[in-house]
């Protein structure tokens, strides 16, 4: 007969589904496919997740409206709409719900963008080639048309 005192630890359950998808949306918001792939990862039953997901949605704790909003608030001024956009599908949020997110962006003009980011980062005009590149490819990465990507960099150059 082995002794255990009264106040040994004893080994703790882990938390339930729920328990676990309430924690994950109190660190950040997610949309219910991320969240649903980040459930699955963690071995639970696919119709589990869908049960708990459904509640969670009743309860008002998950929202793909208010991810996508999130996102589309996070990124605006730093990325192109287009770049935007393709996040939004990335993290498997449909079409009606990525459309409505996007349509809070202000109508403005692609190249006015790129060159208010343009300036926040660099403000000088390229010196060389190689600069001019940079520049550009940096642009480029944050979703913004070649067309304006190239119309920025005509503009310093006029200006400087």
């Amino acid at each position: 007969m082995t002794y255990e005192p009264e106040d040994a630890p004893k080994e703790k359950e882990p938390p339930s589904l729920k328990a676990t998808a309430i924690r994950m949306l109190a660190r950040r918001d997610y949309g219910r496919a991320e969240l649903a792939k980040r459930l699955s990862q963690r071995g639970a039953a696919a119709d589990e997740i869908e049960s708990v997901l459904d509640e969670m949605t009743e309860l008002g704790f998950l929202s793909d409206a208010r991810y996508a909003e999130s996102l589309v608030r996070q990124k605006q001024g730093r990325y192109a709409k287009r770049a935007i956009a393709h996040t939004l599908k990335e993290r498997g949020l449909d079409r009606d719900t990525a459309e409505a997110a996007l349509s809070a962006l202000e109508a403005s003009d692609e190249t006015d963008e790129a060159l208010a980011l343009w300036r926040k980062r660099f403000g000088t005009p390229p010196q060389d080639e190689r600069e001019r590149n940079r520049q550009l490819r940096f642009l480029l990465s944050r979703g913004y048309s070649t067309t304006a990507a190239f119309k920025v960099l005509k503009i310093v150059r006029s200006e400087g």
